[in-house]
């Protein structure tokens, strides 16, 4: 073999090997995925509240450093604006447990007493969800869940 095609396949397999390296590590750093959402809203009754629970799995190679729920009206502003991870940064946090590697199991539940229903719009309603691994990487999810208010 000349050594002009040594050359070449030596570089071809340095360039292979550095492509493999840099997809192993930007594998690490996907943004967390959700995955099984599901949202129950339980009306309250003449004496009773009722409650909203919402629950998802995150998956972060990283870790998971945060969950973040709110539940929006099909009817509002976020409608036509799409919410973004700024108007999440407000919303209250799901509380995560691990259920496996890279994964947590987490959920969102809230008290909804008559004058809370009262108040708010009846119809269709969305949960959006802001998930933030340990590396910084973030997803929304604006409409990961639905659920009907009466």
């Amino acid at each position: 073999m000349s050594p002009r095609v040594v050359l070449s396949v030596a570089a071809g397999v340095v360039v292979l090997a550095g492509a493999g390296a840099f997809a192993v590590a930007h594998a690490d750093e996907q943004p967390p995925a959700l995955g099984d959402s599901a949202a129950r809203y339980t009306a309250p009754g003449a004496d009773r509240d009722g409650s909203l629970t919402f629950t998802t799995n995150v998956t972060a190679s990283s870790g998971v450093k945060s969950v973040k729920v709110l539940a929006w009206p099909e009817n509002s502003s976020f409608a036509q604006q799409e919410l973004t991870a700024k108007d999440m940064a407000a919303a209250e946090s799901a509380t995560c447990e691990p259920s496996g590697q890279d994964t947590a199991h987490c959920t969102y539940t809230v008290t909804v007493t008559s004058a809370d229903a009262d108040s708010s719009p009846g119809g269709l309603w969305h949960i959006a969800v802001l998930a933030t691994a340990d590396d910084g990487s973030s997803t929304l999810d604006t409409k990961a869940a639905d659920f009907t208010a009466e």
